[in-house]
């Protein structure tokens, strides 16, 4: 049986050959090929050719029972990496900035665990290598699904874990209902009529309708959104303009709404688009607005969130599992979920002092947490389909 050492030093040394050789969503072709080498040196069984580069590994316990899927994401994001490690991104504008290269290195040695221990598995355990989780909207999940992923073997129960900085080594996440947010992106072109700086009167400058479509914008959430029902709405590109003397004619602002419940998402989208279009006509200008639903809310099932916690207790106690408030990051994993039950937890993975939030380019995870997080799926699989045996 592999030590479980062993096993370690595979993880950590898989997980920083993927962040020196980063893929973008939709571009994970080395990726999955080193996925596929990995379970070929296990002996476990695989299947290929959803969403392109996503991968099913599968392991028949010993015993006939259930089926638990156990679900990692492998893309990395388009950001060139200043975080100072010895495996630091060798990819210029790539980079593992969300911890995908700890969860598929993670997912692996959980394969490998279980597989050592295929006689304590009393059903099936399904490995889900998911490509493009960045690429929101449009994501990996439902085009796995769509391909077939799950036609062979249809899980009764999904888990997947992702790593947390915001949480120390040892600790992990875990409630039930709302864990993530709906996402969803926008892009507005407003178009006005340019001319020179000295002669406003004769223009719409499309800079000052931009500006006051911003800052109404925000009055959704401060004046239109229940306080106790989260939305936020953020604007993260703005592009315009020519030169010091010139008045644009046309601007463009690109940005993310993230809502918890669905009836604040709804509000909140029909509110977005009478404000841009209130803003800009009164001041003269139009605005195209293209308005891209994202990934639904990660909604954690009950049953398996107090799974999840009572594995954590057990192991590890009380401690390792705190409260915790969701979060309203985008996560494909929701699109699973609104088809088969399950739960979707954080690890902890944080380094202290000086870390970095997901997405930053200077963001790093403590590798010691990555031995919890093994142990943890390991454990998790086994229990629930130890819970559903005896459903």
């Amino acid at each position: 049986m592999a030590q479980f050492e062993d096993i370690m030093t595979d993880v950590v040394e898989f997980r920083r050959d993927l962040h020196r050789e980063p893929e973008l969503s939709g571009e994970e072709y080395n990726t999955s090929k080193k996925i596929q080498q990995k379970l070929d040196e296990y002996g476990i069984r695989y299947k290929t050719g959803f969403a392109e580069t996503g991968v099913l590994g599968i392991i028949e316990g010993a015993k006939p029972g259930k089926t638990v899927g156990l679900r990692a994401d492998i893309d990395a994001l388009p950001i060139h990496e200043k975080a100072d490690e010895d495996f630091k991104s060798e990819v210029d504008g790539k980079m593992h900035a969300c911890g995908h290269d700890a969860h598929t290195a993670m997912l692996l040695g959980t394969a490998r665990n279980l597989q050592a221990r295929k006689d304590e598995i009393e059903g099936t355990v399904l490995l889900i290598f998911q490509p493009a989780e960045e690429n929101s909207p449009t994501g990996g999940s439902q085009q796995m699904m769509d391909d077939g992923v799950f036609d062979e073997i249809e899980p009764d129960v999904l888990v997947a874990q992702h790593v947390w900085p915001g949480l120390p080594v040892g600790q992990f996440g875990v409630i039930s209902g709302p864990m993530m947010g709906n996402s969803d992106r926008f892009k507005i072109t407003i178009n006005g009529s340019g001319g020179h700086a000295s002669m406003p009167h004769d223009t719409v400058d499309a800079i000052v309708a931009a500006n006051q479509v911003i800052n109404s914008v925000q009055t959704i959430v401060s004046r239109n959104a229940n306080p106790f029902d989260p939305a936020v709405i953020t604007f993260g590109k703005i592009e315009g303009g020519y030169r010091y003397n010139v008045i644009a004619d046309e601007v463009t602002l690109e940005g993310t709404i993230r809502t918890q419940s669905n009836d604040m998402k709804d509000k909140v989208k029909r509110r977005f688009h009478e404000v841009v279009n209130g803003v800009t006509e009164s001041m003269g200008a139009t605005a195209d607005i293209e308005y891209l639903d994202g990934y639904p809310a990660t909604i954690n099932s009950p049953k398996w969130a107090e799974r999840v916690r009572e594995t954590v207790v057990n192991q590890y106690g009380e401690e390792a599992a705190p409260p915790v408030t969701p979060s309203l990051g985008g996560e494909d994993f929701g699109r699973f979920l609104l088809n088969y039950p399950g739960v979707y937890y954080w690890l902890g993975t944080s380094i202290g002092e000086g870390q970095k939030p997901l997405h930053d380019p200077n963001f790093r995870l403590n590798e010691d947490g990555l031995s919890y997080g093994v142990n943890m799926m390991t454990r998790v699989a086994i229990d629930v389909l130890n819970d559903l045996k005896e459903a």
